[in-house]
């Protein structure tokens, strides 16, 4: 999805990009919830709204820190929910402390740290503030997905809200700013934008309702690995060994926080 963005963020707005990706999810989200005959109304409306509106500002403020800043720090900024959520499952959640997760959540970050090696300069406070709100929030968001998922959610009618509320809000907001004409190019990198978030949010909600949260958020930094292996394909970046350290710094982040987290049982279909 980055890619994608990465790409038709030359010809469209950050405004545009957020519409047409929520609307392009929600009509796959619509689709797949009349096939497999799932009911929209819920119980826990009040988790969906906290998600939803956590989801789209967290989206928001990601867009605007990627503007405002170099790529890089923008990416660095962004994986700290995962921290930041590790902090809200003891505030909230009433989970113990477990030092060896949190480590390796740290680990993680370390490592994309050293992978991405962010600048930042005095004349991009604000564009870093952005990047700081887009971390907590968005762990805010991911907080009310495990909620929802040990509530009995399913992932289809979570997700589904999300693009919903995020596609009328996002139309209101890109009401503001020029419209650009969509072309044939721009259409397939809109709908690779679309179709990349809705696989991103199903497989994300599903790991965070029937897998070990910490564990789940660890392993979001495995994102930055296929960013670095798409960079050298699409972009002929090189990775220097100190890259490679950092990747193999991330990798490990993931397997440590598996093997001193015990996972849900996974539901049988």
């Amino acid at each position: 999805m980055g890619v994608c963005v990465k790409l038709a963020s030359e010809s469209y707005s950050a405004a545009e990009i957020v519409f047409y990706r929520s609307a392009i999810s929600l009509v796959f989200m619509l689709a797949l919830v009349r096939l497999r005959k799932i009911p929209l109304t819920t119980v826990h409306w009040k988790f969906q709204l906290s998600r939803s509106v956590s989801g789209f500002i967290s989206m928001l403020c990601y867009f605007y820190a990627i503007s405002l800043l170099p790529l890089a720090t923008a990416v660095t900024l962004s994986y700290t929910s995962p921290l930041f959520l590790a902090i809200y499952l003891v505030w909230f959640g009433k989970m113990p402390w477990r030092l060896s997760v949190l480590a390796a959540l740290a680990v993680g970050f370390v490592g994309v740290v050293l992978l991405l090696r962010p600048t930042f300069h005095a004349d991009q406070l604000v564009g870093g503030l952005f990047g700081i709100a887009n971390g907590i929030i968005s762990a805010m968001a991911y907080y009310n997905v495990r909620e929802l998922g040990e509530r009995g959610e399913t992932e289809e009618r979570t997700v589904f809200y999300f693009t919903l509320f995020s596609t009328v809000v996002s139309a209101l907001w890109m009401a503001l700013y020029e419209f650009h004409p969509v072309d044939f190019r721009g259409a397939l990198l809109l709908l690779g934008v679309g179709a990349a978030a809705t696989i991103a949010q199903l497989t994300m909600t599903r790991a965070y309702k029937r897998g070990n949260t910490l564990v789940a958020a660890s392993l979001a930094y495995s994102t930055v690995i296929f960013a670095s292996v798409f960079g050298m394909f699409l972009w002929h970046e090189t990775l220097s060994l100190s890259a490679w350290l950092a990747i193999a710094l991330i990798v490990f982040s993931g397997l440590i926080s598996s093997w001193f987290s015990r996972a849900n049982p996974a539901e049988q279909d």
